[in-house]
């Protein structure tokens, strides 16, 4: 699974990034080529899925088997790559941090790519909940169905969403930081949760820029506990990673991990794949990514051999700046810009 965690690595735009040479990405799917001495519930041959600290982008990965699943029987093997990430993270902020319930409503950014549309699919699952969704208006067509009500990414959402609830909402999922916090949190109805588990917004040009990371934060609004206290809204962040790989709790997330494929296997959620890149077009499929030109997950296959550029390529980039997405979709007369050098 290419995740846009993934182009944050590669651009140093996380704490303590890993030093070079190493291999990206934190899930895959697969199978079974051998066991350590005490694992039990496993064979060899099984299709499974994983979490990986790194590593994930290779033909052969090791992992600790706390952190393996079985992949089931009608998943295939891009759905399965596709799983893990988006869905563990939709559940846990939604029903383990925000505690959805029926009548609620739901403001996600993002909500073409694959962590929103795997809110969608979840928020669908419990009765009348009203979804709001922010998205690139290009993706509009193709995601319409998933949310109740759609918003241009560039559009001032916060009337508009006031205008159809003068309340707010329920429950803010931000991955954009910057600007947005202060936004989400103005949105809040009383016992509302803000949850921030992204911050896309500091990845604007090819390398770490230090002006985006510095104008993001600069942009979010302080958070004052006696406001909090006063208007009675709860705020929160949530890293999967950091959970599974520093505050060991692999075992929730097994749990996590149990109740989505029960809901997979009575077809009530099903993972959104983009498209397939071979490891050979890692730099193109990142440059999608880049341009949030994705609905749902892209995945590199091991298996698939690199597909002959074309002049009017899919991943073809905007120039990389401020204003970078109002353009997305746009491939007409570009020249291509290659994200690695």
């Amino acid at each position: 699974g290419l995740n846009f965690i993934d182009l944050m690595v590669r651009q140093g735009n996380i704490d303590n990034p890993p030093k070079t040479p190493l291999v990206p990405g934190f899930e895959c799917s697969g199978i079974v080529e051998a066991l350590g001495d005490s694992v039990k519930g496993f064979e060899i041959g099984d299709r499974v899925m994983a979490f990986v600290n790194y590593n994930a982008w290779a033909e052969v990965v090791c992992t600790p088997v706390e952190f393996v699943y079985k992949i089931p029987d009608d998943m295939n093997f891009s759905e399965a790559a596709a799983f893990p990430m988006n869905f563990v993270t939709a559940y846990m902020m939604l029903f383990e941090v925000a505690n959805l319930r029926e009548g609620m409503s739901v403001l996600v950014h993002s909500a073409g790519g694959g962590v929103g549309q795997a809110v969608a699919q979840l928020c669908s699952t419990i009765p009348n909940v009203t979804v709001f969704g922010t998205a690139s208006s290009f993706k509009h067509e193709a995601i319409k169905n998933s949310v109740t009500h759609l918003f241009d990414r560039n559009a001032d959402y916060v009337q508009e969403v006031k205008r159809i609830s003068a309340d707010g909402v329920d429950i803010v999922l931000d991955c954009l930081c910057g600007e947005n916090t202060g936004k989400g949190l103005s949105l809040l109805k009383p016992l509302g949760t803000y949850i921030l588990y992204g911050s896309s917004n500091m990845v604007t040009g090819e390398t770490k820029s230090f002006f985006s990371f510095a104008k993001s934060w600069w942009q979010v609004e302080k958070v004052n506990p006696i406001k909090l206290y006063e208007e009675n809204k709860v705020i929160a962040g949530f890293s999967l990673l950091n959970l599974l790989f520093k505050q060991n709790r692999g075992g929730l997330v097994k749990g996590v991990m149990d109740k989505l494929l029960n809901l997979y296997n009575s077809k009530k959620i099903k993972p959104v794949v983009d498209s397939l890149w071979a490891l050979e077009e890692v730099k193109e499929a990142m440059q999608r990514i880049h341009d949030r030109g994705n609905i749902g997950k892209l995945i590199l296959d091991v298996e698939k051999a690199p597909t002959p550029l074309m002049a009017n390529d899919s991943t073809e980039t905007s120039e990389a700046g401020e204003e970078e997405e109002d353009h997305e979709g746009d491939n007409e007369n570009k020249e291509r810009m290659p994200f690695i050098q």
